[in-house]
C-alpha cells in the first residue's frame, strides 16, 4: 500500500472549494471535501485515471466538475492539486 500524501498546493485548493461551497451550504462544503478526500484514498492501492496533461502525472475525475492530478513517485502517492474541470491548467 502507497502513502498518499497532499501537497500544500492541493491542500489549498481543497480549503478554497470548501469556501466556497460554504458561502451558500457550510455543511456540504464538509462532507463534499470528505467525498473528494475518500476518492483518493482508492489511490493507495491502485492507479486510476487517464495521463496527465503534464509528462508524468495522472487525472482523476472525482467529481463532474473536478479532478485531481497526481503522480506516483516510490512508495507514495502525491497529490499535485485539485483543479475545476472548467479550468486549462
Amino acid at each position: 500500500m502507497r502513502d498518499l500524501i497532499w501537497t500544500n498546493r492541493a491542500l489549498k485548493r481543497l480549503d478554497d472549494i470548501a469556501d466556497f461551497i460554504a458561502r451558500d451550504n457550510p455543511h456540504r462544503a464538509q462532507t463534499f471535501v470528505i467525498e473528494l478526500r475518500n476518492k483518493l484514498e482508492v489511490l493507495k492501492n491502485q492507479s486510476l485515471g487517464r495521463s496527465g496533461r503534464v509528462f508524468g502525472t495522472k487525472e482523476l475525475v472525482l467529481h463532474p466538475n473536478y479532478l485531481a492530478v497526481y503522480r506516483i513517485k516510490g512508495d507514495q502517492v502525491q497529490v499535485l492539486t485539485i483543479l475545476h474541470t472548467a479550468q486549462n491548467k
